[in-house]
């Protein structure tokens, strides 16, 4: 097979991460104790905020401990403290420690891609966060470039393809993310190929096309070898 370009996603894809803000989610609602919300009608208030923060600030860490810190204030029924706040804030900037558990599959995939077609980690979020993930992912040596963008939309997707010169024909986006890796991909030309994880942000969840030759669907990453 001729060299293509495959742009592949980070969170989720290559690695563990929306779990582990389903887990500071968890930890938070117990925390707040809500009298008469439920754990999803808590996380239906979050969601709201973090949709209208991020157009603001981004994605990353600390703008999640801010969406939970603005949570927790609006909610609240119980007196509380700086000292809550502070620990609310915690359960949101510690998900930056957590270890980088790569997917199963990822690694062995990755050195078999990289001897056949260009790699390029694309992704997005807060860029210093995700370059720090990707640094600490020993996943380097594979890819030839890195970029983080403040959103996957169409717009950033033309961009890659015209500055690195990539044949839309040849290039193929690989991601988790309805929203993010496949239809912006599409419309922007792209193929893509998506690989469904349990915990995909439902904020990035949405309706999506049938299989076709510019859209795939794989059930692990390790079957990027029987496309590729």
């Amino acid at each position: 097979m001729d060299r293509q370009w495959l742009l592949i996603d980070a969170d989720d894809t290559l690695w563990e991460n929306a779990v582990y803000f389903e887990e500071a989610i968890a930890e938070f609602t117990d925390f707040l104790g809500h009298s008469e919300l439920s754990p999803p009608e808590v996380r239906q208030v979050l969601d709201e905020i973090e949709l209208a923060s991020i157009r603001i600030h981004g994605y990353g860490s600390k703008n999640f401990a801010r969406n939970l810190k603005a949570c927790f204030e609006r909610l609240a029924d119980r007196h509380y403290c700086d000292v809550d706040l502070e620990r609310v804030v915690h359960m949101g900037e510690s998900i930056i420690e957590r270890p980088i558990e790569l997917i199963a599959g990822v690694e062995e995939t990755l050195e078999y891609l990289s001897e056949r077609h260009h790699l390029t980690l694309f992704t997005k979020g807060h860029s210093e966060e995700q370059l720090f993930k990707f640094s600490r992912s020993a996943l380097g040596d594979y890819f030839h470039g890195v970029r983080v963008v403040h959103e996957k939309d169409a717009a950033a997707y033309e961009a890659m393809v015209a500055e690195a010169r990539m044949e839309r024909e040849s290039t193929w986006m690989i991601g988790n993310s309805p929203k993010s890796d496949i239809l912006p991909a599409m419309e922007a030309g792209l193929r893509t190929v998506l690989i469904p994880h349990e915990t995909t942000w439902a904020l990035e969840l949405t309706d999506l096309p049938e299989p076709s030759e510019q859209f795939r669907i794989v059930e692990g990453f390790a079957e990027l070898q029987r496309l590729f």
